[in-house]
């Protein structure tokens, strides 16, 4: 099942993918279900079996071609929990880069864990607005994201699987000088508008299988900056979930990133920083491509991008 959230008029609505790849509004397959993919994940596990069962018999929807898709959860709750230094090879190419954490030679043995506020969602196709003039160093970070279905605190390892709905893609655009100046802290530098684009869809756990055997990917303008796999990940979901659930009740909707491999851009030698007009598709196997331009930030387009997430 592939939970979308179409533009109509403006609004986000709830849509799946059907059978013959056209977008259909839940409404118009399940009497009664919520009009948005937070309420149908809040709803549980019989309205998801409804919707999964009426998605395989769906179909003439609108086609993706001309569609408009916000992110899948357009206004999410609170922040995004985040994870750093989950893949070896990207804390490895940034040692000497990080300022205050450099002190790290291994990574520790516990996550390093951060967040991104709700304005940092934006979906495919959106601007993600570059960081000048505060800063030039504009850079990305493709991700599995996991979203939470059914609500739980201190969720040990064994059963972590039991709270995760699905999968989608996420880019963790990152401002690095900003990032580096704040103490060794990461959040000022993660937390800029727009710079946290989700998407296209939500991906059921049962579609995507093993989450630990997928190829992920990143291009910019075309050129392959990041290629690796998700069986690299330091710390595999179960004990993500674990950690973020302690002494912290998560929420139907909640969204957890999961790490970056390497080949990003202020690693490379020299190093690369995204400009105004570049196109990043992020890209995960069995999920999809996540395509958005960078863009000069315009405070009128920036305050209708956000009020049509909250729509």
């Amino acid at each position: 099942m592939r939970l979308a959230s179409l533009l109509v008029d403006g609004r986000p609505r709830a849509a799946v993918l059907a059978s013959d790849q056209t977008l259909v509004p839940l409404a118009d397959l399940v009497s009664g279900a919520p009009d948005q993919v937070v309420d149908v994940l809040a709803a549980g596990p019989g309205l998801w079996d409804r919707v999964r069962d009426a998605a395989r018999a769906a179909g003439r929807g609108q086609a993706l071609q001309g569609a408009r898709l916000a992110a899948p959860i357009p206004s999410v709750r609170r922040n995004l929990f985040c994870v750093g230094w989950n893949y070896l090879e990207h804390f490895t190419e940034g040692q000497g880069m990080r300022g205050p954490n450099d002190d790290a030679q291994q990574i520790p043995d516990f996550p390093a864990l951060f967040s991104k506020q709700p304005n940092c969602v934006v979906g495919p196709e959106a601007p993600v607005w570059h960081s000048a003039p505060v800063s030039d160093q504009l850079d990305w970070e493709v991700e599995l994201a996991l979203v939470i279905g059914t609500p739980g605190r201190d969720i040990p390892e064994e059963r972590a699987y039991e709270h995760i709905f699905g999968y989608t893609v996420a880019n963790d655009v990152s401002v690095r000088d900003v990032q580096r100046r704040h103490g060794g802290q990461w959040f000022k530098g993660k937390n800029f508008d727009s710079h946290c684009p989700l998407g296209p869809w939500l991906v059921s756990s049962d579609e995507i299988g093993d989450p630990h055997a997928l190829r992920i990917t990143l291009r910019v303008n075309g050129a392959t900056k990041q290629d690796s796999n998700t069986s690299y990940m330091a710390f595999r979901i179960p004990r993500i979930v674990k950690e973020v659930s302690t002494g912290l009740r998560l929420e139907p909707g909640d969204v957890i990133l999961t790490g970056t491999p390497s080949g990003v851009g202020f690693a490379r030698k020299p190093p690369e920083f995204l400009k105004v007009g570049d196109v990043m598709e992020a890209e995960v196997e069995k999920i999809g491509v996540l395509r958005n331009t960078v863009a000069a930030f315009e405070p009128a387009a920036a305050e209708a991008q956000l009020a049509a997430a909250r729509a």
